[in-house]
């Protein structure tokens, strides 16, 4: 399996550089440019999905007290946590991936489903589905959890940073009263800086208007490398 997975995440990789993928969307079966690919040549660029963690990795592991999983398991608990989280969400708009490099899950919340334009209130119909997401979280306790927020290009850019970071902390603090611990969880807004389609199109602005979730399971020798301080 973990063979398998550095196999995958290769081929992955390489096509990020040549070619833009096509996927088929887990909720309606329809083939389409996959929104985590073109996202993935953003972060290569920008670094803020192939980058570290936000903030650093040592002390967010020491502040968070988690455990860590067996060196060997966190391919395999990466992707029984993916699966269950594709089955559990399907149908409500969410994208549930790997990062490009298969380090991390990466877990894509549309705004048309999450917020109301202008709002950083969570849509009451969404909150089952972030109930279920932070299920997940609170079951899987050994990883961190980046929640970035995004926009698209209308309006002002401090603006768009600024409400990128309100729906971002808006997320966290759902899934944080939902049981997931709040030292685990770390937010940052980058407003539009990293459009995943064309801000000149309705449906391109509809694209990027988003909040992700990036979960990177955190294995022992982290924590204990974390814990001595290297």
């Amino acid at each position: 399996m973990r063979k398998s997975r550095l196999f995958i995440s290769s081929l992955a990789a390489a096509a990020l550089l040549s070619t833009t993928a096509c996927v088929t969307d887990p909720n309606t079966g329809e083939k389409k440019v996959s929104r985590t690919a073109i996202g993935g040549v953003g972060g290569a660029l920008g670094g803020y999905l192939l980058g570290g963690l936000i903030g650093g990795k040592t002390g967010r592991i020491v502040g968070a007290g988690i455990g860590g999983v067996a060196g060997a398991a966190v391919g395999y608990t990466m992707d029984k946590q993916i699966k269950e989280l594709k089955e559990q969400t399907a149908g409500s708009g969410v994208d549930v991936t790997e990062t490009p490099d298969g380090k991390a899950i990466l877990v894509n919340l549309p705004n048309g489903v999450t917020f109301d334009v202008d709002s950083t209130t969570i849509k009451p119909e969404f909150q089952r589905t972030l109930d279920t997401i932070s299920s997940s979280l609170v079951t899987y306790p050994n990883s961190l959890i980046d929640v970035m927020g995004h926009t698209d290009s209308t309006g002002s850019d401090q603006y768009n940073l600024d409400l990128s970071q309100r729906r971002a902390n808006a997320v966290a603090d759902y899934l944080t009263m939902r049981g997931v611990s709040r030292a685990r969880v770390a937010t940052v807004g980058y407003g539009e800086r990293y459009p995943v389609a064309d801000n000149s199109t309705e449906s391109g602005r509809a694209q990027n208007r988003r909040v992700e979730l990036k979960i990177t399971p955190i294995s022992q020798d982290e924590v204990n490398a974390a814990r001595q301080g290297n």
